[in-house]
């Protein structure tokens, strides 16, 4: 589909990417950038990756394809230091894991007639973090978003969802405003859950956790994400993200008084809801 596609952070997703990229033919060369010298010398070692640079204006240079894969406080000011630098036609994303931000930030650096903008959010990862946790398979089966501009041309968005979806993945166009209200509740407010119980137990007594079976574990694995990423995150999708807990506040409140009042018909009805929704995931 590319000739050249550039990623810029080749971290767990973007090393994914540029694998399985390389592994489904949907590029014919793959760079890459990384501020990181130790993860620039890793790339050099990957069979996926064709050429490593040291500035990420170099990298894009002729690329049909850039990917923005940074933690989210960078997204904006690095698509601003390589914009000079990107080709006529090259369309460009990110897979930041929020978008009002990213794309209000962005709309100056991409006019009508040059390179176009796409905001894109793969909704596949994993707590492992890093190139060395990377897979070509990752997507496979996943979500993705992306949230164009109204300008964007249909060209534009067939090509960018067509990259996703040859990954494996299945898409969604939305607003960037819906795709963060969408993501507090099934990604954030999740997180937020997982680290607060975690934070709870280890208060109460660590050594719970020795006792602890699967349901404990299964329930905070994403709690073992990068803090400061998550920090990133979260505050970059605050009201969203607080909407989001005053929400599941009100439903905990429910439960809480269902089982204080011993209505057990009330308690049983909201655990079956949980389950039946779980049961569709």
């Amino acid at each position: 589909m590319f000739e050249q596609v550039t990623i810029l952070g080749p971290g767990l997703l973007g090393a994914s990417i540029g694998m399985a990229a390389k592994e489904r033919g949907l590029a014919a060369r793959v760079h890459t950038w990384s501020r990181r010298e130790a993860t620039r010398a890793k790339c050099q070692e990957q069979s996926w990756c064709d050429a490593v640079f040291e500035t990420a204006v170099e990298a894009v240079v002729g690329s049909d394809l850039v990917i923005v894969c940074t933690p989210v406080e960078t997204i904006v000011p690095l698509m601003e230091s390589v914009a000079g630098a990107l080709s006529q036609g090259a369309l460009v994303t990110d897979v930041g894991s929020t978008k009002v931000a990213i794309c209000a930030g962005l709309d100056e650096f991409f006019p009508a007639g040059g390179p176009v903008f796409i905001g894109s959010h793969p909704m596949a990862g994993s707590e492992l973090g890093g190139l060395e946790n990377a897979m070509p398979n990752l997507f496979e089966g996943a979500a993705c978003m992306i949230t164009p501009s109204e300008s964007v041309e249909v060209s534009a968005k067939e090509a960018m969802s067509g990259f996703w979806e040859a990954l494996g993945m299945f898409v969604r166009e939305t607003t960037p405003l819906q795709h963060d209200r969408i993501v507090a509740h099934v990604s954030h407010l999740p997180h937020m859950l997982a680290s607060a119980l975690c934070v709870y137990i280890a208060g109460k007594n660590a050594a719970f956790g020795e006792m602890a079976g699967p349901g404990l574990r299964d329930t905070t694995r994403v709690a073992a994400g990068d803090a400061e990423l998550w920090r990133q995150i979260l505050e970059s999708n605050r009201d969203e993200v607080l909407a989001s807990i005053d929400g599941f506040i009100d439903v905990a409140k429910g439960m809480r008084d269902a089982l204080a009042d011993q209505d057990g018909a009330a308690l049983k009805d909201l655990l079956e809801k949980g389950r039946l929704f779980r049961a569709g995931l």
